[in-house]
C-alpha cells in the first residue's frame, strides 16, 4: 500500500466515522510528541548560567536577535505541523529539551504558527552545567496538569566519587486528557561526551531514575497511563533502555506494570533514525508507553502509532551530510536549519460518544 493510500486509511479510520451494519462510531485522535530544540537561547548573557559556550553566544552581538528570531520561527514551523496531517491540529502534549529558561518557550509559543493554540508550559531550572532544560507543552483546552515536580539526577565521577557531575532533571507532569488520567516524563539523559562506554554508566543512572519514577506511579495505580518520553542517548537496544527500564518492541509480550517502546522495531527493522552520525543512523529520541495503552477498549485513550516526524524540509538539502537532519548551527554559524534530530510522536486514539 503506497503512503497516500496509507494516509487516507488513517483518516478515514480514526479522523472520522467509522459505520458498520450495525452502528457509528466516532474517534478522536491526539497526537503526543518529543523534540530536541537543538540550543534554543535567548541572544542575552545570563550571568548566573554557563550560556557563553552556546552557538548563539558564540556569534557577534550583532546578529544574535535575528539569529534567535530565525530559529523561534523555525522551530514553532516544526511544532506546529507535527500529526496535523491526522489530526488537523497540532499536538496536545509536546515534551521539549535543550531549552535554556522560560523565557524562550514563551517566546515560541508567541511566535505566529503556535501563538493562536493556547499552550501551557511546566518547566524547572535543571541544574545541568550547559544551561539547557527539558519543558513540557500542552494545550490548555484538552490537558488539565493536576500535578507537577522536578526529579533530581545525582551522578558523581567514576574516578573521582566526590565530583559531581551536573545534568537535566526528569520532569515529570500528571493532568487529565479529555478527562482521562495520564503521566508524562521528559528527559534528556546525559550525553555520550568522553566516549560512549565511559558515559554509559551515566545513562543508566538517568535510565534507573527514570525507573523509580514509573514504579512509584505504578504502586500508587498499576494501570496508570504512563509516557516517558526524551533525547535518552542511547538506542532502544541500549541496556539503560531495554534492561534497566525493561523496554519491550513487541506489544504482545508487555505485562502489566511493563513498558512498550514503539521505537524499537522502527529501528531494528526499518533502520530509522532520529539522528545521524559518520554516516550512520540512531534512535535515541524515543516515546515508551505503559501496558494500559496498548488494551483493545477504545473508551478511553490507547495507543494507535508511533512515527518520526522527518518531511523533506527537516533533511540537510546538500553536501556531505545531505539526508541528516539540517540542524541550526554549523560552522560557527546559523545554517537556516532546525535541528540535529528529528522529532517522534505517538498518536492517541478514543471512541467518542455521539
Amino acid at each position: 500500500m503506497n503512503r497516500l493510500k496509507y494516509l487516507i486509511l488513517t483518516i478515514c479510520t480514526f479522523a472520522f466515522l467509522v459505520s458498520n451494519a450495525q452502528n457509528e462510531k466516532t474517534y478522536r485522535v491526539n497526537t503526543v510528541a518529543f523534540y530536541n530544540l537543538e540550543n534554543l537561547f535567548d541572544p542575552e548573557n545570563d550571568p548566573d548560567k554557563y550560556d557563553e559556550a552556546s552557538p548563539i553566544m558564540e556569534m557577534a552581538e550583532a546578529l544574535r536577535e535575528d539569529v534567535y528570531q530565525k530559529k523561534l520561527a523555525n522551530m514553532a514551523k516544526v511544532l506546529s505541523q507535527i500529526g496535523k496531517d491526522v489530526t488537523g491540529h497540532p499536538p496536545a502534549i509536546i515534551g521539549v529539551c535543550e531549552v535554556e529558561n522560560r523565557r524562550v518557550l514563551e517566546d515560541l509559543l508567541n511566535e505566529p504558527q503556535l501563538v493562536n493554540e493556547n499552550y501551557g508550559i511546566v518547566h524547572f531550572d535543571s541544574p545541568d552545567k550547559r544551561g539547557i532544560d527539558v519543558a513540557l507543552l500542552y494545550k490548555k483546552g484538552i490537558f488539565k496538569p493536576t500535578s507537577t515536580s522536578s526529579h533530581t539526577l545525582m551522578i558523581y565521577d567514576n574516578e573521582n566519587p566526590d565530583k559531581r557531575i551536573y545534568t537535566r532533571d526528569q520532569l515529570l507532569v500528571t493532568g487529565m486528557l479529555d478527562n482521562d488520567k495520564m503521566h508524562f516524563i521528559v528527559n534528556h539523559w546525559p550525553s555520550r561526551s568522553g566516549g560512549e562506554a565511559r558515559s554509559r554508566f551515566k545513562r543508566e543512572k538517568a535510565a534507573a531514575l527514570n525507573k523509580k519514577i514509573i514504579d512509584s506511579l505504578q504502586a500508587e495505580d498499576p494501570y496508570a497511563k504512563i509516557i516517558t518520553m526524551g533525547d535518552l542517548n542511547d538506542g532502544p537496544y541500549n541496556t539503560s533502555v531495554k534492561e534497566v527500564l525493561g523496554a519491550k518492541a513487541e506489544k504482545e509480550e508487555v505485562k502489566l506494570k511493563e513498558l512498550y517502546n514503539p521505537m524499537e522495531n522502527m529501528q531494528k527493522k526499518k533502520g530509522l533514525g532520529t539522528i545521524a552520525y559518520r554516516d550512520s543512523w540512531d534512535l535515541f529520541d524515543q516515546m515508551i508507553l505503559s501496558q494500559p495503552f496498548l488494551e483493545d477498549d477504545y473508551s478511553s485513550y490507547r495507543f494507535y502509532k508511533a512515527g518520526i516526524y522527518n518531511p523533506k524540509y527537516l533533511a540537510n538539502p546538500r553536501g556531505r551530510y545531505k539526508g541528516y537532519p539540517f540542524r541550526s548551527f554549523s560552522g560557527g554559524g546559523f545554517s537556516g536549519g532546525y535541528s540535529d534530530h528529528f522529532p517522534v510522536y505517538v498518536y492517541l486514539v478514543k471512541e467518542v460518544n455521539k
